[in-house]
């Protein structure tokens, strides 16, 4: 495309959605250790991009208006719009990446109980950060063990009310504390206001559908200019939405089995934790197929891609076996699934099938990443008046 702007032209005004065709939405799974796999996915994606706009400064959080994290999703959508000194992101995809072949043997420990003072994710620094300085609207769900309840951090809150405005460290231990793997954590916000935390993911472990929910309930509203009035039309969203692996092939329970589990193996069973499983996958497919079904029905599937893994095992299909060798086994699984031919999920058996004519996974991206360059670039160009 002729004129490209550059990334030191961006204004708040210029990345108003009013001014383009969509609102663009990632959205990242839970899924412990195995959050290493959205972010070779987004590695790619954001090579792309920089390919496309010819500027090797633009990061992931200069493209969508939303990003979505649950559990270790969280961490990553936390990391790609952390403001650093210069008020850029302090994470490239690449770094995540490295971030977590780094420090996954700390963040998820297999082998030892920790503390949540032990989990404080430094890629926060000082650890002062709140959610209201993120550089793109952010959506993270949690839930309160005490008041039995979800809990949805996201910047427009944070902006708004003093009660969710929380360290972005305190919310990146929460929705990351896995009941059997991590502990519950208690925080209070400047404003006294306590929270008694776990895994997001027993709220929303495929945070998506919260997104969008959260685009036609004003989450733009932080800023006057990004303010809605009118209700958002599905044909208006542009959805990422990236898994982190499940085991749907891998046939490790059966109702045969399970009828002689009692109330331990339900939680632990042969290094596996059979409860955990099923409700994160259950609540992730769910998910899919409802936003699947919505776009298939408005006659826009291609606004929606889901990049999913369901054939994972062994060691792979854990959530914190954190050693060098099981990382860099999902790092090759994750550029394999990029290679193989892109699918969708069928609607009546939820397992993922290969559209024809499609091409790959990676295709998939590269056109989804020229969707994104055009939405950028169209916005620029009507907020500076270049037609």
């Amino acid at each position: 495309m002729a004129h490209r702007l550059a990334r030191d032209q961006i204004s708040k005004g210029s990345r108003d959605p009013r001014n383009g065709r969509f609102v663009t939405v990632l959205s990242i799974d839970g899924g412990g250790i195995r959050g290493i796999m959205p972010a070779v996915f987004l590695q790619f994606l954001e090579q792309k991009l920089q390919d496309l706009d010819k500027d090797s400064n633009l990061r992931i959080a200069d493209y969508f208006d939303v990003i979505a994290g649950t559990s270790t999703g969280g961490l990553i959508a936390t990391m790609l719009t952390a403001p650093n000194k210069e008020r850029r992101p302090m994470y490239d995809a690449k770094g995540v990446v490295d971030f977590y072949l780094e420090h996954c043997p700390k963040l998820f420990p297999c082998s030892k109980a920790v503390n949540g003072a032990d989990l404080n994710p430094d890629p926060f620094k000082s650890g002062e950060l709140t959610i209201k300085e993120t550089l793109t609207n952010v959506v993270i769900p949690a839930f309160d063990i005490k008041r039995l309840q979800p809990v949805i951090f996201t910047t427009k809150d944070g902006k708004e009310k003093a009660n969710k405005n929380a360290r972005l460290s305190d919310i990146c231990i929460s929705t990351s504390a896995a009941p059997t793997f991590l502990p519950a954590h208690h925080f209070k916000t400047e404003n006294e206001t306590e929270y008694d935390l776990i895994d997001g993911g027993i709220a929303a472990n495929n945070p998506t559908l919260i997104a969008i929910s959260r685009i036609t309930s004003g989450i733009l509203a932080g800023d006057t200019e990004y303010r809605r009035t009118e209700p958002l039309d599905g044909r208006e969203l542009l959805v990422l939405s990236l898994g982190t692996g499940i085991a749907k092939k891998a046939n490790k329970y059966s109702a045969a089995k399970a009828t002689r589990w009692g109330l331990l193996e339900w939680v632990f069973h042969n290094g596996n934790t059979p409860l955990i499983d099923a409700y994160s996958d259950a609540s992730s497919d769910m998910v899919d197929i409802h936003i699947s079904t919505l776009f298939q029905s408005i006659h826009v599937k291609d606004n929606y891609l889901r990049i999913q893994d369901d054939t994972l095992s062994g060691d792979a299909s854990s959530l914190d076996i954190a050693t060098q060798k099981n990382l860099q086994t999902l790092v090759e699984i994750a550029k394999n699934r990029l290679k193989e031919s892109m699918s969708r999920v069928n609607l009546e058996t939820g397992e993922f099938v290969e559209v024809n004519g499609e091409g790959t996974n990676e295709d998939a991206l590269v056109r989804f990443a020229e969707q994104l360059s055009l939405e950028r670039n169209i916005r620029y160009r009507k907020s500076f008046g270049i037609e």
